[in-house]
């Protein structure tokens, strides 16, 4: 298991991390989550020694993490690590070897990364040749290609168009039923809801929230509510119940869990008629605005 325990770091004046701490246990997806600037790429170079923390500490099963722990890691950062004129196979190859495999190894798993990927027919292609979105699949291949016990994953999904998301969402699925602990960094939470079991959210350095994702939806103090009325939007007036936080504007509300549904259906149908109604667990993109707004 991956431990970070009451991490501080500061860059000058900026406190980038201000006592941050989890865990990624085994065959766990954990998503890591946050606002702009709240220190998760610097979390994440803690993980593999890239940034040196003030304090604190990171530990694999307990213990400090050494040299040859690191070879078991898998990083795939958010800015591209790769050689753009290098053939995708070779490179693949290079980093499969730079891990500790022999090339015949490194070969194979390169080749088996890329028909995963449904690259196998740009093998030879160099990095800038390809699309963005091919490129971040290259770029995925490149921290798994070493079969990692844990992966570290900063915006995996940025640039993919739906297709490569859910092969994306699919290969993470697989690798924690594997037993691959795996941790990602992403802005899409509607995504992020989907394939992770675990969620931690930072804020300000600090890890405001973390656990399981659907204990925390039981614990929160808000449930998920959509309504439409009449097919227009709904302005709620009544204490308890306020819009989600979305630019949208598509029915969609919080209401804490003590306030009566059969009096607020009552009191939606006298405005006009009802025709979506629906009371859910909180979303979450709910719980993240609890946690960042707090």
């Amino acid at each position: 298991m991956l431990s970070l325990t009451d991490l501080h770091k500061r860059f000058g004046d900026v406190t980038a991390l201000a006592g941050a701490g989890f865990d990624v246990e085994p065959g766990r997806v954990v998503g890591f989550l946050g606002p702009n600037g709240a220190g998760k790429t610097t979390a994440m170079r803690c993980i593999f020694g890239l940034v040196e923390p003030d304090s604190g500490s990171v530990t694999w099963n307990g213990k400090p993490i050494t040299h040859n722990e690191r070879l078991q890691f898998g990083y795939m950062p958010e800015e591209r690590g790769l050689y753009p004129k290098m053939r995708i196979g070779e490179q693949l190859t290079y980093f499969g070897r730079l891990s500790g495999l022999s090339r015949s190894e490194a070969a194979q798993e390169a080749a088996t990364w890329l028909g995963q990927l449904g690259l196998s027919d740009r093998t030879l292609s160099k990095l800038e040749e390809l699309s963005h979105g091919n490129q971040q699949r290259v770029q995925l291949a490149a921290s798994l290609v070493h079969r990692p016990k844990l992966a570290v994953l900063d915006e995996p999904f940025a640039g993919l168009d739906p297709i490569g998301v859910e092969a994306m969402a699919d290969i993470l699925r697989s690798l924690s039923a594997s037993g691959m602990g795996v941790v990602f960094s992403s802005h899409q939470l509607d995504l992020v809801e989907d394939v992770c079991q675990d969620v931690v959210i930072i804020d300000h350095g600090r890890v405001v929230t973390a656990g399981r994702l659907e204990d925390l939806k039981a614990k929160s103090d808000h449930l998920h509510l959509e309504i439409t009325i009449d097919g227009h939007d709904w302005k709620p007036n009544l204490e308890g119940v306020q819009v989600a936080g979305n630019a949208r504007g598509d029915n969609r509300y919080l209401i804490d869990r003590d306030v009566d549904l059969q009096q607020l259906l009552e009191h939606v149908g006298a405005q006009g008629e009802v025709t979506k109604f629906s009371v859910e667990p909180p979303r979450l993109s709910d719980l993240f605005r609890e946690a960042v707004q707090r």
